[in-house]
């Protein structure tokens, strides 16, 4: 079947880019109908097949707005399209959102100097997609409200999984029941939560930290309470508190081509290949702004995902992204002021237990992008890398999934990881209670015992048992079940 918008443009004109999502198709239709994954378009509608800028106003009318694609055809179009669209319908919103990005990708103006009176229109519609503040062009009365910017910019859409997700307000409830503790409980919430999300970061690293290096980390998410604004030198700083080998430490983001590697031998073990260190770096400028921007009218959620796997698709480092990818989601809500009180999220501690899940929203953007590059295999420690895509690719990414999953895991660090270990906190306290009320056993003793238990469904082994014979009365092993188990069922 004959395609229409974004996917004819794709074919035409043999463009660089991710394939969208969802393809417009010529279809025995009688109106524009999504079937699946397919936007079915009727033959009477449809523009005709060499009329390319017709089919770019399609694209902005019915498909939305992919800035990866569009910024590539209009490297290939000259303005004359845009002047004749533009003497049909002068005032037409679509044709406006062309004339503003073909201006705004190519640095130059179009020769249109009559005013525009139609009504301002936002780039993004924000029934359809999350949207950022708005920067208004009077010349043509477009709003730009994309998460970031024109050179680098990450689009979310509404989808009805994000729309239920951001309807929960999970930081509101995170508040609210960390307000509901007693004050000594909370304190210990929270530094379980620090210790856990140290200890879990490392550990989707395929890392076991060392006590000072996980004692470095923990001090790492305390300061981003801090509120400092993201720079390359304050990265930098972070980034050598994360690694310990000192050739690993870096002095600013890297001047060399990095890629991650999936185990296997050759180039086909080359899973992910970044920006060249070039656009790396101006791409880094711009997702600092973003992550900076004072004006927060974006979700923290959502700022947070879009900060830190912006960070590790571009990773700027040749070691230690990943942390301080998840690193920056706890920075971004600080700086949202979405988190007081030295408040954490154990997002780590979730994703490690869905870490499958984890590397299928990596994989949204970075199994595509691995195609546009050929890796060369030279010698067991050489490899040469050729980008053959498009600048676009890294600059404008669908960011839903990445978005979607970071919600999930907020979800998941406030109604399992922090209420479980609340809950947990509470039976240890009763249970020690309960046992100093009846017996005399010695602190030390008694706290590994009901930790154990608690642990363990509610059952001590024979082998604990055994370790405890001569420190404590066997009544006390039995006592101590009864409690735990008599709390576990409540």
């Amino acid at each position: 079947m004959p395609t229409v918008g974004y996917a004819h443009l794709c074919e035409a004109l043999d463009l660089k880019v991710i394939a969208p999502l969802r393809a417009a198709m010529i279809k025995p239709v009688t109106r524009i109908t999504l079937i699946g994954d397919c936007l079915a378009v009727p033959h009477s509608v449809a523009p005709a097949q060499h009329a390319l800028f017709e089919h770019v106003l399609f694209a902005l009318k019915h498909e939305g707005v992919n800035l990866a694609i569009l910024a590539q055809v209009f490297e290939q179009l000259g303005p004359e399209p845009f002047l004749e669209a533009l003497a049909d319908s002068p005032n037409g919103a679509f044709i406006r959102k062309a004339c503003f990005l073909w201006e705004g990708f190519t640095g130059k103006m179009l020769d249109h100097t009559l005013p525009v009176r139609g009504r301002v229109v936002p780039l993004f519609d924000p029934q359809r997609y999350v949207t950022g503040p708005s920067i208004r062009n009077s010349r043509w009365r477009v709003d730009f409200n994309g998460l970031g910017s024109l050179h680098y910019c990450a689009t979310v859409e509404r989808t009805p999984e994000l729309e239920a997700l951001l309807a929960l307000d999970v930081l509101a409830r995170a508040k609210s029941f960390m307000a509901t503790l007693p004050p000594e409980m909370m304190d210990r919430a929270i530094q379980w939560a620090y210790l856990h999300e140290t200890r879990d970061s490392f550990a989707i690293e395929k890392e076991q930290p060392s006590e000072e290096k996980s004692r470095r980390f923990v001090q790492l998410l305390r300061q981003a309470h801090e509120g400092r604004l993201l720079t390359e030198d304050y990265l930098v700083e972070l980034q050598n508190s994360t690694v310990s080998n000192p050739f690993d430490k870096a002095v600013a983001f890297r001047h060399e081509q990095n890629h991650l590697h999936n185990g296997l031998r050759g180039a086909a073990g080359v899973s992910y290949v970044p920006p060249a260190p070039a656009l790396c770096q101006e791409l880094m400028e711009e997702l600092m702004a973003f992550a900076n921007q004072p004006v927060r009218d974006v979700d923290p959620l959502v700022a947070a995902a879009v900060t830190a796997f912006g960070f590790v698709f571009l990773h700027p480092f040749m070691d230690g992204n990943g942390r301080l990818s998840r690193f920056l989601i706890h920075q971004t809500l600080c700086h949202y002021g979405a988190l007081e009180n030295g408040l954490l999220l154990p997002v780590s501690v979730a994703m490690k237990h869905e870490e499958q899940a984890y590397l299928e929203a990596l994989k949204t953007f970075s199994q595509p992008t691995r195609e546009f590059w050929n890796v060369t295999w030279l010698d067991a420690d050489h490899m040469a890398f050729d980008f053959i895509g498009h600048p676009s690719i890294y600059r404008y990414w669908d960011a839903t999934r990445c978005v979607e999953f970071t919600l999930q895991m907020a979800r998941r660090a406030l109604e399992v990881e922090l209420r479980e270990e609340t809950e947990f906190l509470d039976r240890y306290d009763q249970v020690i209670k309960a046992v100093n009320q009846r017996y005399d056993v010695r602190g030390s003793y008694l706290s590994k015992l009901v930790m154990m238990c608690l642990d363990n469904g509610g059952k001590l082994s024979k082998h604990r048992r055994k370790q405890f014979q001569y420190s404590v009365a066997d009544e006390v092993f039995g006592f101590i079940e009864e409690e735990s188990l008599r709390l576990m069922g409540e």
